[in-house]
Order: structure tokens, then sequence, then C-alpha cells
């Protein structure tokens, strides 16, 4: 138990109106009475360590791969780290290496395909190396490391650059886990990075940029099963290219990237003849400069839009787009992915929570409200909690598409949802005679990522059956938000049990709710 969660562990266990007499009492039996033995001290002492030492090497692994990440590209070229890697202690461990990478691709099925290794799978490759040799296995790491470290070198210039992108970077993923569900702060975090950077490291080229995203084309499916939807771009741009949709068989590079899997560069548009120009009004003459496209991936390295670029506002006849600036494009769209999928796995966990209540209301009339929230990452205990979806006593439901934004310091009343995030524990309360019942939902590391908060009005405990069936909906809620994160991890295939599951393909993740409610039936029969 971590202190917040023994103390909460406390909290729940002598309820509210206990006496302090009582509660100095347990406190000196728990006292007297715990005992922990040299064997055990001995094993705690030593997950410490491991622990502590896991944490470094992460720390260490990271660093290494954003140094070798220059450009915050934010993969690896897997060709190019294997052939440095080959000449490690003077070619002596190319068996050990083989033996890694094939390991690593049957762990990421996908790299085959792109040869591309993200921070993780990095990490995971140098972890798979020094297993194969013998030796400890921790300075067989650390040899790699100081090894790779000396193998890349970065001027005084790069660095700064690389600095700076990194942060502007970090800005998208931010947005992100700062926006609820909300996609718009993100596209403008994008735009802003692209623009901060053309104006610091790209000559102040002036540049167009947008995202579009696949999705299905239900309105002309003879043109394609799929169509390109331009949901973000420039300030200037918006009139001609937000909202437009790109169809196959109409002009333009972007399903050709999406295609061949990799950016597709023109350098001069005027001479190409299949370009696409959403501003008809545009003159001819002026229809001047270089187009860049660049797929988006998901985490299975599976093409999901694109992200462009161009120049034709810039009159400047040598508005290109050099080597440096489109590997940082390629970091860009990484980030946005990142932030993208973060977004939509909020989005389906949000679709459980409400399919749950749906299923509990009729089960449990002694529920006055619920309340959910979700947690907004941050420093220490400087988090923030948005309030996404509340109910009231007739399991009415309301949607906060602009939630609102819960700081510790200002919400003294509500103090108990934070130690419910602290502690990643139940916590039990009473506000002004109102029960509270505050419940996490966890993600796969056990850190709460959101809050059902629960009132039972005067009652301090629900009936012996609604207890029973609110104990089931949360197990069943937990059980398929862990599937949904699962599925946006990078070596996890889906999988699928239900029909509808396929049918749906995830955009109805309530679904998983119901699928492991029959899952403990037929367990139950």
């Amino acid at each position: 138990l971590t202190l917040p969660q023994f103390v909460q562990l406390m909290d729940n266990f002598v309820a509210e109106d206990v006496s302090l007499p009582t509660v100095k009492r347990l406190t000196a039996f728990i006292k007297e009475e715990y005992k922990q033995t040299k064997e055990e001290k001995m094993k705690q002492l030593e997950k410490v360590h491991h622990m502590s030492l896991v944490a470094q090497r992460k720390q260490l692994l990271e660093a290494l791969f954003e140094k070798w990440d220059s450009n915050a590209c934010g993969s690896l070229e897997l060709e190019e780290v294997v052939a440095v890697l080959s000449t490690f202690e003077g070619g002596m461990g190319k068996e050990a290496l083989m033996k890694a990478k094939e390991q690593l691709c049957s762990r990421y099925p996908q790299l085959s395909r792109v040869g591309k290794l993200s921070s993780k799978a990095f990490q995971t490759f140098l972890e798979l190396i020094a297993s194969k040799f013998t030796g400890n296995e921790d300075e067989t790491i650390d040899n790699l490391v100081r090894f790779l470290t000396t193998s890349v070198e970065q001027s005084h210039t790069e660095s700064l650059q690389s600095s700076a992108r990194r942060k502007w970077l970090q800005d998208i993923q931010q947005a992100a886990e700062s926006s609820g569900t909300s996609m718009e702060p993100v596209y403008k975090a994008v735009i802003r990075t692209l623009c901060q950077d053309m104006e610091a490291h790209g000559d102040n080229k002036k540049i167009s940029a947008y995202i579009a995203l696949l999705e299905e084309n239900q309105l002309s499916p003879e043109q394609g099963q799929v169509c390109l939807r331009y949901v973000a771009c420039t300030a200037d741009d918006a009139p001609h290219v937000l909202n437009q949709v790109l169809h196959r068989d109409m002009k333009g590079v972007s399903f050709a990237a999406i295609d061949q899997g990799k950016p597709i560069y023109v350098p001069k548009v005027q001479l190409h003849g299949n370009i696409h120009f959403w501003n008809s009004d545009r003159p001819v003459e002026e229809r001047k400069g270089s187009l860049l496209v660049l797929p988006l991936y998901d985490a299975h390295w599976r093409v999901f839009g694109i992200l462009g670029l161009d120049t034709l506002r810039d009159q400047c006849q040598k508005s290109i787009f050099l080597t440096h600036e489109i590997t940082f494009y390629e970091g860009v769209c990484h980030a946005f992915s990142k932030a993208y999928h973060h977004i939509c796995m909020q989005e389906n966990v949000l679709q459980v929570a409400d399919t749950a209540l749906s299923w509990l209301y009729p089960r449990t009339p002694s529920i006055h409200t619920v309340t959910i929230y979700l947690v907004a990452p941050g420093k220490d205990k400087n988090y923030a909690l948005y309030k996404v979806i509340s109910t009231d006593n007739t399991g009415q439901k309301e949607i906060h598409n602009s939630p609102d934004v819960l700081l510790r310091e200002e919400n003294l009343l509500r103090d108990y949802l934070f130690k419910c995030k602290d502690s990643s524990e139940v916590t039990l309360i009473s506000v002004y005679g109102e029960h509270h019942i505050a419940v996490p939902l966890h993600d796969l590391s056990r850190q709460t990522l959101s809050i059902f908060d629960i009132s039972i009005g005067q009652h301090k405990k629900l009936p012996p059956q609604e207890q029973k069936e609110l104990q089931k909906m949360l197990k069943m809620a937990q059980a398929a938000c862990s599937e949904i994160l699962q599925r946006f991890l990078e070596e996890t295939q889906p999988t699928q049990v239900l029909e509808a599951e396929r049918v749906a393909n995830m955009r109805h993740a309530g679904i998983l709710f119901y699928r492991f409610m029959l899952q403990e039936l037929r367990e139950c029969v």
C-alpha cells in the first residue's frame, strides 16, 4: 500500500462518526500488532530497488532515443540501428543481435512492414539484445547505451533546434490531456507548432497546413469506400478547405500517400498535373509552390488520415521543404496521432461509462445522482478533474461538451474526489448529510483514469441487492476500459468476441460492457 492508499483504507474502515479515542486505540493496536519479518523486509527493499532500477533504465533509454531522434521524428529506422549495433564489441554480438531482432519482429509484427522503431520498441530491442549476452544484463545495457551515445553526434545548434521542437510537440499532447474529449485544442496546437517551426527553422516561409481524416464514404460509395474530410487548417485557408471532402476519383496525391504509406513531396505543383486546388479563385499563374503530404499512422502503423503543407502563399521561387523540416513534420504526425488516439480512448471510456449507467439506473432506485469525471494529468498533485457526464435521480443524462474543470484548491468540499484519485481506491464520504461513494476506473498501470461520484442521499449504504448490482456494473466497466486501453497499445492486436464489435469497429465502445456481462453470465451458467 502507498501512503494515500493506507490512509484511505483506514478512513473507510473507521467511518466518519467514530470518536477520537476509538481512532487512537485503533492506531495503537496497528502499531502493536503489525509485524514484519526480516525476510519480508528484505523482499520489500529488493522490490523497491528493482522498481528504482527499472525507472532509471527507462529514463536512460528514453534519453538515448531522443539523442538518436535528433529531428524529433518520433521513430528510428530499424536497419540503421541494426547496422550500428552490428559493430558493438567489434561485431562479437551479431548472433545476439539477430536473435533479438527476430524476437522483436514477432512482438511487433508491423516492424517487418514499416521498419520503424518507436521509443518503446527501441527500448524493448536493447533489452532483448542485453538478455542474449552472458553476464550481468544491467551492465550490458549500460555498455550498449554508452556505445550508441558515442555513435551519434549533434551540434549545439542542432541540439537547440531539437529542444525547441520537442517542447512544441509536448504542447500537442498537453492540449489533448487538458481538453476533455474536444479535438479543437489539438488541431490548434498542431497548426501553431507548424507555424512556429517555420518561423524559427524554416526561413519564415508562408505555409498553408491542413489535416484530413479518413472516413467511410456513405453518401457516394461509387467514388470509393473511404474519403478524406478536412477537419483543420491554417486560418486563411478555412473558407476554402475546412470540411471539404476529397474522393479517390478526384485529382490529388493524398490517396497515393495513404496507399504507399510514406510522404509524397511535390517540389513544383505547377508542373505536376495531378494536384487538387481547393481555392478555385486563385489565378493559374499563382498556383506555384511546393506540396508535402504525410500519412498519419495509429499505434499499429495503419493510416487514418493525412497532414498536408504547401507554400502556395509564398511568392519566393525557392520555397521548398528541406529534409530536416520533412523529418520534423513526421514527428508532428506522430505527436498528433498520440493526441488524437488519446482523445479517442477518452471518448470510448465515456461510451462505456454511459452504457454502464444506462444498465445501472433501473436496478438501483436508491442512487440519487452519478457524476463522471476524467482526470487530466499534471505534475505531482497539480492535476484537474473534468466533469463530463452527470445524471439526475431519474437516470436522465447530461453530456458536458464544455466540461467543468475542478481544481483541488478551489473545491474543498469535493476533496474526496482528489483523495480517490491519489489513492486509486474507493472513497466514502458524507457532505452536508449527503453520502457519496467515489469509485476510480483504472488505467493499465492502476492509475486513476476516471471517477464515478455516486450520491446515495441520506442512506449510509445501499440495500444489499443494489450494492451487488453496483459492484457488478463497476467490475464490467473496469474490464471494458482495460480492454479499450489494451487496444491502443502498439504491441497489441485487437480481439473481438461479438459480431456487433466487428460491425461497430470500436465506434460503439459501449458494446464491450455488454460483452463482458455476457461472458460473466456464460461462466455462471
